[in-house]
């Protein structure tokens, strides 16, 4: 089986949050769009959040994450993965991506929130090991998965976590 690879980010030209999933499912990876499947709560609520209609265009979706400097990004750059659920990914294929390139971008980037076990574990594993200070020391926290596969919270109990969760990192002068 083939490696599959993750999306370019999504780089606001100063970030100041990067929100970081595991690796895209299938429906993202086809779409070329981070967040494709038509269940998963992220677009929902990242609208909430940042106060947009959640049925703009991919683009549109975007640009809003950009203008309030919100990155996004997957902790892995390259796995073998036989279905888009996290738990098929074998984990002796997965290559992170390149953190230290991302930070040296994005020197205003405060923290770092993982959507999801998998995303979460690898950041703490896999990355931060690597990373040298100051970036190492960046606030790192986990949200609940917005995958639809992740029906333990309701929309609106995950939509409140994460606002909770972010808010204060986009309202910080």
């Amino acid at each position: 089986m083939q490696p599959i690879h993750s999306l370019a980010p999504i780089e606001p030209a100063s970030a100041r949050v990067l929100i970081l999933g595991s690796m895209p499912g299938q429906a993202s990876l086809s779409a070329q769009a981070y967040y494709a499947h038509p269940r998963n709560a992220f677009w929902p609520i990242m609208a909430s959040l940042l106060g947009f209609c959640a049925d703009l265009t991919y683009d549109q979706r975007v640009q809003q994450l950009q203008r309030a400097g919100i990155g996004v990004w997957d902790v892995m750059a390259a796995c073998i993965r036989p279905s888009s659920l996290d738990s098929a990914i074998l984990p002796q294929s997965i290559q992170t991506q390149d953190f230290s390139a991302w930070f040296a971008r994005h020197p205003t980037t405060e923290a770092v929130f993982c959507n999801g076990g998998t995303a979460w574990t690898t950041y703490q594993r896999k990355v931060l090991p690597q990373l040298s200070t100051p970036w190492c020391d960046r606030p790192a926290i986990q949200l609940p998965s917005t995958s639809p596969a992740h029906a333990r919270l309701s929309l609106s109990d995950k939509t409140s976590v994460w606002i909770e969760a972010i808010r204060p990192w986009l309202t910080q002068s």
